[in-house]
């Protein structure tokens, strides 16, 4: 039995580095998301099929991601999905190559990347919009818009299209839509404080944060002690002590590897984890008009896709984590109001970031009010 499944293991490798190293490396991945690579004959399929469409295409565009394409089981960033869904609707006048697993960057990176038309398009966070169009970092003001259904409801309102995305294509970049992953939750390291169900808990907590001068200053609002720590630096950092705490998806922390790292992680709703995948805004508007709406249209099936794969990620991804023995806690209407009295958006020490980051306090009245008012989608909440 071992030596078949070794057996199927190299000829999956040998499929997987023929095609990469003939240049065919989006067929490799194709193969791979499909569990086709053991077989030769299925891996030529996939690869006589990608390289049909790519021939047949007018356009060519690539898309680079910082997750590999299984990430989605855990962490629904939707790349396939969204390669598959532009070559349809496009009527195949568009072929995408896809660069996942960072093999291109990640983060502020891709954006850049995208912006000076490197690359076509990207997923990285909603934070990596800010440089170009500082607006959008309001979504991680504590319980603005922390929930699913509020992260939702906000960035795909009018005054989100009306306030924020003319910025953002100022900026040399077309949203072609935000994905909803799920809220950053507090996680708690193995040996650490133990279960946080209130503020109280995180007293003289090290908590590990990325530069967000927001998320800083909430951690140190709800008791913490903030510790910035570089993100490829930070499982070695929980390891050693040298933070206790920090604040992913439970998505994020399957993904890159902090399962056995872990205690406890609590739902405390008050940061999404935010994506978007962007588009170089050039290269979009000099698509004929009709690949412009297929994009479009594609966009809008992917972001359906996404919303609806939320609950079934979380859910594989929690029961990973719980295999290594990671306890998971959610909180009650009472216990959330008490984060949110603590730290959350309605107070005075952030009114300085609504004017700056809104342009105004009318601004930033509507922007509360979208999060707050039903959209046209629906997403699950943990």
């Amino acid at each position: 039995m071992f030596k078949d499944i070794k057996k199927v293991k190299t000829v999956e490798r040998r499929n997987f580095l023929k095609l990469a190293s003939s240049g065919a490396f989006t067929a490799a991945v194709v193969a791979g998301a499909a569990g086709s690579l053991w077989s030769t004959e299925a891996t030529a399929q996939t690869a006589k099929e990608e390289n049909d469409r790519e021939k047949a295409a007018d356009h060519v565009m690539t898309i680079a991601t910082a997750y590999v394409l299984g990430a989605t089981r855990s962490y629904p960033i939707m790349q396939l999905d969204l390669k598959e869904n532009i070559q349809n609707a496009t009527n195949g006048k568009v072929y995408v190559k896809l660069a996942p697993g960072g093999q291109l960057g990640a983060g502020g990176a891709l954006a850049q990347s995208v912006q000076t038309g490197t690359i076509q398009a990207a997923q990285h966070s909603l934070s990596n919009f800010a440089p170009f169009a500082s607006v959008v970092d309001l979504i991680n003001m504590p319980y603005l818009c922390g929930s699913n259904q509020r992260f939702t409801n906000l960035v795909h309102s009018d005054v989100w299209a009306r306030e924020v995305n003319p910025k953002v294509e100022a900026a040399g970049f077309k949203a072609l839509f935000y994905v909803n992953i799920d809220p950053r939750v507090v996680a708690v390291r193995k040996g650490g404080a133990g279960a946080v169900m209130t503020p109280g808990d995180l007293d003289g907590v090290k908590f590990r944060v990325p530069g967000s001068a927001m998320l800083q200053q909430y951690y140190r609002m709800v008791g913490a002690n903030p510790t910035p720590v570089a993100w490829g630096e930070t499982p070695s950092a929980i390891a050693q002590g040298v933070a206790d705490a920090l604040d992913p998806s439970v998505g994020a922390l399957l993904v890159f590897g902090f399962k056995d790292l872990l205690s406890h992680v609590t739902f405390t709703q008050a940061v999404p984890d935010s994506q978007v995948y962007s588009c170089n805004l050039e290269w979009f508007n000099s698509m004929p008009s009709d690949v412009q709406d297929g994009i479009m249209e594609a966009a809008e099936i992917t972001r359906q896709q996404n919303l609806a794969k939320v609950p079934s990620a979380r859910n594989f991804a929690m029961a990973e984590l719980r295999k290594a023995g990671v306890e998971f806690h959610s909180l009650t209407d009472d216990q959330l109001a008490e984060w949110q009295a603590v730290g959350g958006y309605q107070l005075s020490e952030w009114d300085s970031f609504k004017k700056d980051l809104a342009g105004s306090m009318d601004t930033f009245a509507k922007i509360e009010e979208a999060a707050g008012t039903q959209g046209r989608y629906y997403v699950h909440d943990a």
